[in-house]
């Protein structure tokens, strides 16, 4: 990387470990950040190279306050949070318990609550105060199978919007991204789960105009674009990143 958007700007990462929230982190770090990566497990060498090391569980608001509060003391503040960390599920209205769709909701969308407000105090004094949530193409876009994913994401979506409505006085911006199937851990484990894998993979490839999977990489790009102080009129948005899927018809 050339450019150094994030030079001596403070980024909390959740979902850190793998995925889009990898990308994201090792991101922020080429771009010079000071990156706290947060996971519910440990993360290996690899992936935190240049990052902080924070170990908590979104569903958990005490190891929540402490991982942020953790960063913002070794990091001397906060002043972009990206919310990635959730879970996915497959069925329709008709599948999984209560309990299951509570899970989904308590990672994705209460943990989206928790982990921002924590962070907020810290942003609140910052003059890069930005907010990146990671939604999904189907919180806009009806897809076969994903009632529960699809109402939590959705639920992601307008949260961003109620958010950055609120945090205008406080000069943060509140934004979101979109992402069709990107080439993910979650991805990959669902298609092992499958009948048929290739056949499977070849649907999720079709499905998106490109032809194609996303990769997280371009999906951190977009983060990034978002988070950046070069986007300071930009708030309240929610950034496709789906290869066309939401968009075109083709």
């Amino acid at each position: 990387m050339t450019e150094n958007r994030f030079e001596g700007l403070r980024a909390v990462v959740t979902g850190a470990a793998s995925g889009i929230g990898r990308a994201a982190a090792e991101l922020f770090v080429a771009e010079g950040a000071r990156v706290g990566a947060v996971d519910r497990e440990p993360l290996d060498a690899e992936a935190a190279t240049g990052a902080v090391r924070l170990i908590a569980d979104v569903t958990d608001e005490d190891a929540v306050r402490r991982a942020v509060d953790e960063f913002a003391r070794v990091s001397g503040g906060i002043d972009i949070l990206v919310n990635n960390a959730g879970v996915g599920a497959v069925g329709t209205v008709e599948d999984g318990s209560d309990e299951d769709w509570r899970v989904v909701f308590e990672v994705n969308v209460l943990g989206t609550r928790r982990v921002s407000r924590a962070a907020l105090p810290y942003l609140r004094s910052s003059h890069h105060g930005s907010i990146v949530n990671v939604a999904s193409v189907v919180a806009h876009t009806g897809v076969r199978n994903r009632a529960c994913y699809a109402a939590s994401k959705g639920a992601v979506l307008a949260l961003t919007l109620a958010m950055a409505a609120d945090l205008l006085g406080d000069r943060i911006r509140v934004n979101c991204v979109t992402p069709g199937t990107a080439d993910t851990p979650w991805v990959a484990r669902l298609l092992a789960r499958a009948d048929d894998p290739g056949s499977m993979r070849k649907s999720l490839e079709q499905r998106q105009p490109m032809g194609r999977l996303g990769s997280a990489q371009e999906v951190a790009a977009a983060i990034a674009f978002l988070a950046a102080p070069s986007s300071s009129f930009v708030t309240g948005t929610a950034l496709s990143v789906d290869g066309g899927m939401s968009g075109l018809r083709v």
